[in-house]
């Protein structure tokens, strides 16, 4: 099984082909818009192996957790020193 990073211009203009991908080879494409990771395509078989095994749903965790974009904007505050200002 192989995964592949693709725009998502380029999945829209060849989604027959990705699709074909998907079906005949087990490919998972990673759908890249603005340069962010946005979606995934996989094939029902794929899906559906995804949710009866466990040590499957954690790789495609940890990939998702290196692909997805980290928004760290600002301070966290906690509530007691919220209260105190």
């Amino acid at each position: 099984m192989e995964t592949k990073v693709i725009a998502s211009t380029e999945a829209q203009n060849n989604f027959g082909q990705v699709i074909d991908s998907v079906v005949q080879n087990r490919t998972r494409y990673i759908v890249k818009r603005r340069n962010v990771s946005q979606a995934i395509i996989m094939s029902l078989a794929d899906f559906n192996q995804l949710l009866t095994n466990s040590s499957e749903r954690q790789k495609i965790s940890d990939m998702i957790g290196e692909l997805a974009p980290v928004y760290s904007l600002g301070e966290t505050i906690e509530a007691s020193a919220e209260g105190q200002r």
